[in-house]
């Protein structure tokens, strides 16, 4: 029988020794149809579903969501291969040493599917919302829990349809080498959360026309599920610890279980309910340990705790800066003396800052004023110490020449310039593109 140690002892687990901290990184992209930009269904003609056994034919092994009919996943070296609601489809990295790894990773994966669209016509787009195409415009891939979660969004946000289908994320998982390296990680990562999503910002379009947000996927998560969104100010008080994010999730609505291969709505009980067996349905269920990791992994707080934490706030971005992603994270948080700079930096900062960061980021970006200065003053700070950060760290490339300072270039231009990738967007729309979206087609695909 599941009991409250179990839970809490899951994240123990996940401690790491110090000197063997990994990183992962998560990225996701739309997947459209060469000629008329619209995303591929799963059925269709090499859509999805053919997509996915081109992947087992080049070695991939599928997973399936049901006895081995539906195939909706691949995995192969640590890595796995996942589908989104809308049939975004998502890299889930193996655990690796140093950002030369993660970014050789993504630069073999994003090759491996250029390769299958270049036969199957279809483009790689990777922006935090879909620039052209409305809600209706995407289908819902055959995922049991999708079916689940689509019947439930609507009572509890307005726009968790959008997140759903129209958005795409690159996130970013580090490891903690003790419960005390967990809080103060923790505690950095939600500081920096909304400085994280103004300087990676890159959707700012809906319908075809400029938005009035920087990252609209942003402001869709700001109406999806309060539940399980957002910033947890508890985190922030003297006693957190593992134990109280499990008292947090234990009062988080489920969406499911699994028994059988079949998935079973839960959304009208709390974990604790099913934990304290307040559930019954003919029979009693009794809890398990892939009950708990399902539903952990059904919190979208802006930094999940896993057994690793991971940084959730920032959109999908192109081959300029996607690998300076994980470099910046890594650089803060993995170096002593960066981590401390980047503490100090954020001494004093309030529930009601962290508040306005995140709720001013996504429309105004790095023009957004802050404190004496603005969000730009903050990040162009945090860049340099993350900078620091990995030259201390020195880890060199194979060929021995660079460090992982080198995937840092194109931040460190759009820092200078004052600009996110969405500023670049907006700046060629009005100007270079005459506001035509379909350039974005041509030159911002991978």
């Amino acid at each position: 029988m599941l009991k409250k140690n179990d839970l809490i002892e899951y994240f123990f687990k996940g401690i790491k020794d110090k000197n063997n901290l990994k990183i992962g990184v998560e990225h996701e992209k739309f997947v459209l149809n060469k000629k008329n930009f619209r995303q591929v269904t799963y059925e269709m003609p090499y859509g999805i579903k053919d997509i996915l056994l081109k992947f087992v034919k080049n070695g991939w092994t599928p997973k399936y969501d049901d006895e081995n009919k539906t195939i909706i996943a691949l995995e192969r070296f640590g890595e796995s291969i996942t589908l989104e609601p809308g049939g975004q489809i998502e890299l889930s990295g193996a655990q690796l040493s140093n950002i030369h790894q993660t970014c050789t990773e993504t630069t073999r994966h994003l090759k491996e599917l250029k390769d299958i669209g270049n036969n199957y016509n279809f483009i790689l787009l990777g922006l935090g919302v879909e620039p052209s195409l409305t809600l209706d415009d995407f289908p819902w891939m055959p995922k049991q829990r999708y079916t689940i979660m689509k019947e439930y969004m609507p009572s509890v946000g307005k726009l968790g349809h959008h997140m759903m289908k129209r958005t795409c994320t690159n996130q970013v998982n580090l490891d903690y080498s003790s419960e005390a390296d967990m809080k103060e990680k923790y505690r950095l990562m939600l500081n920096l959360e909304g400085i994280a999503t103004a300087i990676f910002a890159n959707s700012p379009f809906d319908n075809k026309k400029l938005s009035s947000y920087k990252s609209l996927r942003s402001h869709f998560w700001h109406y999806t599920d309060k539940n399980r969104t957002g910033l947890l100010p508890f985190v922030f008080k003297k006693d957190f610890n593992f134990e109280k994010y499990v008292e947090y999730a234990l009062d988080i609505p489920m969406y499911f279980i699994v028994r059988d291969h079949k998935y079973i709505n839960m959304t009208n009980y709390t974990f604790r309910d099913f934990f304290e067996n307040k559930y019954k349905n003919n029979k009693l269920i009794e809890p398990t340990m892939d009950d708990w990791i399902n539903h952990l992994s059904t919190l979208f707080p802006q930094v999940r705790l896993k057994q690793f934490l991971e940084i959730r706030s920032m959109d999908a971005c192109s081959w300029d800066v996607i690998c300076s992603q994980p470099a910046f994270w890594t650089g803060l948080l993995y170096n002593d003396a960066s981590f401390d700079k980047a503490k100090d930096l954020v001494e004093g900062w309030t529930n009601n800052d962290r508040s306005y960061i995140n709720k001013i980021a996504p429309k105004e970006g790095l023009q957004a004023k802050f404190k004496e200065g603005t969000i730009l003053n903050v990040a162009q700070k945090l860049f340099e110490i993350s900078k620091q950060g990995l030259d201390n760290r020195n880890i060199l490339a194979r060929n021995k020449k660079y460090n992982e300072t080198f995937y840092l270039k194109d931040l460190e231009s759009n820092l200078s310039s004052g600009q996110a990738p969405a500023d670049v967007l907006i700046d060629k729309f009005n100007t270079k593109w005459n506001k035509d979206i379909n350039k974005v087609y041509s030159e911002h695909i991978f």
